[in-house]
């Protein structure tokens, strides 16, 4: 019986936090190996085997030329911002490579262009890749949809001073979900933070809170305030493991896909 060669996978943002934590899970895992490294052209870490800061030797070298790190990959992992993302699905899209795509803070138009290019590339574009976060999505539907009446919704999420943009990614998916299960559009009824006097609270809205301090991984809970009871459920992450395990798994599922934009309700078969 002939063994499947390991599954080709490219990192984008080699040298970052997430990019490491990537790179390790690639590195470790039996049924992958590292196709390519990719970087800023101001990196420090261009040139350097990708796997060095594990105090090991992948054979891979971080690069700035997307063509170059994409050539020897099948897929695609991004946790970049939206303009590098971006340019790397542009490339992606004309080497025929699948992508999973965890940056947050893409625009609507980004979103809408994403979508555009995987009517030609299969992409895996999911705000948090933690399988216990989209449990938590499937869970916050039924919750919902049980306390649509006479509850008060308020999200709250914490992460590291580092984070760029607010409300998380997590966050918003977390109420776009809500909302849908309580026939609402999130763009008229998100409320994002309060202060002043800000009279009694509307009923309909669905409130927003951020904190960033320190080295917070990512906690997100979702408060049904009702008379007499609180309803909270919350994820806490205490490590970037989770989201690295969620985005092998994502690669493994979009790599023999043809084109499509995937989330990971249907990585993880909770459709």
């Amino acid at each position: 019986m002939t063994t499947p060669a390991p599954l080709a996978i490219a990192v984008a943002g080699a040298s970052g936090r997430m990019g490491r934590m990537l790179i390790e899970a690639v590195t470790r895992a039996d049924d992958c190996r590292l196709g390519g490294a990719l970087d800023v052209p101001a990196s420090p870490a261009l040139g350097m085997d990708a796997a060095a800061f594990l105090g090991a030797d992948s054979g891979v070298r971080v690069t700035s030329d997307l063509r170059a790190g994409l050539s020897d990959a099948r897929v695609l992992i991004d946790f970049t911002r939206p303009e590098g993302t971006m340019a790397h699905l542009a490339v992606c899209r004309e080497l025929g490579v699948a992508a999973v795509v965890g940056t947050t803070g893409l625009s609507p138009q980004q979103k809408d262009d994403i979508a555009r290019i995987a009517q030609q590339i299969p992409i895996v574009m999911a705000p948090n890749m933690s399988a216990g976060v989209n449990v938590v999505f499937k869970l916050l539907d039924m919750a919902a949809r049980a306390l649509s009446e006479g509850y008060d919704i308020e999200i709250i999420e914490a992460h590291h001073r580092h984070k760029v943009d607010a409300p998380s990614g997590t966050a918003l998916q977390m109420g776009e979900v809500v909302a849908r299960a309580l026939g609402r559009d999130l763009a008229s009824c998100a409320v994002y933070g309060r202060e002043g006097v800000t009279g009694e609270r509307d009923r309909a809205t669905i409130g927003f809170s951020s904190v960033r301090g320190g080295d917070i991984v990512g906690d997100h809970t979702v408060l049904f305030a009702g008379t007499g009871e609180r309803i909270e459920i919350t994820h806490r992450s205490a490590s970037r493991a989770t989201y690295a395990q969620g985005s092998l798994r994502a690669a493994r599922f979009v790599a023999d896909k043809r084109r499509g934009l995937f989330d990971m309700q249907d990585v993880l078969g909770l459709r």
